[in-house]
C-alpha cells in the first residue's frame, strides 16, 4: 500500500479538474492548489474541498504539506512550473507533452535526477488497464513479431484564432496537444524509430491544424500516425503482428476494449473492464507507488524516453518547418 502521498494542483484549468476528480475518485489527498490569482485558486478549492488555496505557483511549491506536484499548465510554462517544484524538492507529474521542445525536457530530466525526485510525463494512456494487458500479450509472442502500428487522434476542436490550440505562442496545434498520444504509442510498442516523415497542413495562425506521420524501424516494421484539430476522426488504433493483429476501439487513448485476432480473424481474446472515472488515477496511483518504493522514475515511461519523444516532435516539426516564438 502506498503512503499517504499529498498532492497540490498547479494551475486550474479543465485538464486539471479532471485530474482532481480521478484523484478523489480513488480517496487521494489533495492538500494545496496555486494559481496566478488568489480568486482563481479559491474558487478551484471550493470546487474540490482543498483544504489551502494559494495565490502564486511560489507559494504552492514552498508548502510543507505538499509532496507531489502536478502541473497542468500550457507546455510553454512547463519548464518554468517544473524547475519551480523541483527546486523546492517536490516530486512532479507533469503534464503531456512534457516540454516544447527536446532541450527544455533534458533540463528538467536533469535536474530531477540531480535533486533524487520522481518526475513523470502525465501521459496517462501508459498506465490504462487495457494497455498493460496489451503490452502483455505482446510480449508474449500472442501476435507475433508487430509489423505495424496505425493510430490516429483526429478532433473537430474550435476554429477561433485566439483559442488556446491555436496560437503558436501557447504551443497550439495538432502535434503537440493531439499527435503526442500516438506518437507516444508507437515509442511505447516499437521504441525509437530509425526514420521518420511528416506532412502537414497549417491553419492562418501559423498552428498545425493536421499532421501525418510515418516511422520505419530496423526490424521492418512501421507506424502510422494521423492528427488533426480541425476535423474527428474515429480515434481508434491497431497493432498488427505476424499471427495475428490486436484492434483498440473508440476512443484507444481512453479506458477502453480491445479484441485480439489471430490470422484466421478468429477473436481469440477480448479486454472489455468497467471504466472509472476519465482514467488520469493510474498515472497518479504509479506516481504514487514510486515514491514510496523510493524510485524516481517509471519503467513503463522513464524521464529518458520523454526526452527522446521530444526529440522525435522536435525532428517532426523541422520537416514541417513548425517553430514557436520562444524558440526564437
Amino acid at each position: 500500500m502506498a503512503q499517504n502521498i499529498r498532492w497540490g494542483i498547479l494551475a486550474t484549468g479543465w485538464i486539471a479538474e479532471l485530474f482532481v476528480k480521478d484523484l478523489q475518485l480513488i480517496n487521494r489527498s489533495v492538500t494545496a492548489v496555486g494559481s496566478r490569482t488568489l480568486e482563481s485558486a479559491q474558487r478551484f478549492a471550493a470546487e474540490f474541498g482543498i483544504p489551502t488555496a494559494h495565490a502564486s505557483y511560489e507559494a504552492l511549491a514552498a508548502d510543507p504539506n505538499v509532496d507531489i506536484i502536478y502541473i497542468a499548465t500550457p507546455h510553454p510554462h512547463h519548464l518554468a512550473a517544473a524547475k519551480l517544484a523541483l527546486n523546492a524538492g517536490k516530486h512532479i507529474l507533469l503534464e503531456k507533452p512534457f516540454t516544447i521542445n527536446a532541450a527544455e525536457a533534458r533540463e528538467i530530466t536533469d535536474l530531477a535526477q540531480s535533486k533524487k525526485l520522481l518526475v513523470l510525463e502525465a501521459m496517462w494512456t501508459r498506465f490504462l488497464p487495457h494497455m498493460r494487458r496489451l503490452r502483455q500479450i505482446i510480449a508474449d509472442g500472442t501476435i507475433g513479431e508487430v509489423r505495424s502500428i496505425t493510430a490516429d487522434h483526429r478532433q473537430k476542436l474550435p476554429d477561433d484564432p485566439k483559442h488556446r490550440l491555436n496560437d503558436l505562442a501557447l504551443g497550439g496545434g495538432a502535434l503537440l496537444d493531439l499527435g503526442i498520444y500516438p506518437i507516444s504509442f508507437t515509442w511505447d510498442i516499437l521504441g525509437k524509430p530509425d526514420t521518420m516523415h511528416a506532412a502537414a497542413t497549417f491553419r492562418d495562425t501559423g498552428a498545425d491544424a493536421q499532421v501525418a506521420t510515418v516511422f520505419h524501424y530496423a526490424s521492418g516494421a512501421i507506424a502510422t500516425t494521423l492528427s488533426s484539430s480541425d476535423s474527428a476522426g474515429p480515434n481508434r488504433a491497431c497493432v498488427v503482428g505476424t499471427k495475428g493483429r490486436i484492434e483498440i476501439d473508440r476512443v484507444w487513448y481512453e479506458p477502453t476494449s480491445f479484441r485480439v485476432y489471430n490470422n484466421d480473424n478468429t477473436v481469440i481474446e477480448t479486454f472489455d473492464e468497467p471504466r472509472h472515472g476519465r482514467g488520469m488515477q493510474y498515472q497518479a496511483e504509479e506516481a504514487e507507488a514510486l515514491i514510496t518504493a523510493g524510485l524516481t522514475e517509471s519503467p513503463l515511461l522513464t524521464p529518458a524516453q520523454s526526452v527522446q519523444i521530444m526529440q522525435t516532435l522536435d525532428e517532426l516539426r523541422a520537416q514541417i518547418g513548425l517553430k514557436y516564438p520562444s524558440e526564437a
